[in-house]
């Protein structure tokens, strides 16, 4: 399945949150997206927080997470990035806004877990969340292993 990555249809949604598993899962969905000719779109959330009282007045989450966008893609493509890569920024919790993000992909591309402590509670563990509920496949990335280059097996 082709599409044209200019209709907003053929797209690979990864969810990011700066780990090392959403890396992997950005590596995996720019190959998927090259195999299918699809649009990657790299996706990250954020939400206020409930249960730690108060957030800094000077606090920007969409800039603090559009900067741990920004590395992510940078660490994982550097100067290479994928042609139509679409970053977004989300605000809500990581299920739902990647089960927003994916309809109508072709599929969703996550890590099997992300970032623990104060980032983990903010970003959420998501990877059994979409993959049940999800409207298109659900990629879930364990471990470290490469993706397969795009010409398939040598």
């Amino acid at each position: 399945m082709t599409a044209d990555p200019g209709t907003g249809e053929g797209r690979i949604v990864v969810g990011v949150d700066g780990s090392q598993q959403s890396q992997q899962a950005l590596r995996w969905g720019a190959q998927l997206a090259a195999i299918f000719g699809a649009r990657l779109d790299a996706v990250i959330a954020w939400e206020f927080p409930s249960s730690y009282g108060l957030v800094p007045t000077d606090w920007n989450p969409v800039q603090d997470m559009e900067k741990i966008l920004d590395d992510t893609v940078q660490a994982v493509f550097g100067n290479q990035q994928p042609a139509g890569l679409r970053r977004q920024v989300r605000e809500g919790g990581a299920a739902k806004v990647l089960l927003d993000a994916c309809e109508g992909a072709i599929m969703l591309v996550v890590g099997s877990r992300g970032h623990g402590g104060f980032a983990g509670l903010l970003l959420g563990s998501v990877s059994a969340n979409v993959a049940e509920h999800a409207s298109c496949p659900v990629l879930v990335i364990h471990g470290g292993q490469a993706p397969p280059p795009a010409g398939g097996p040598a």
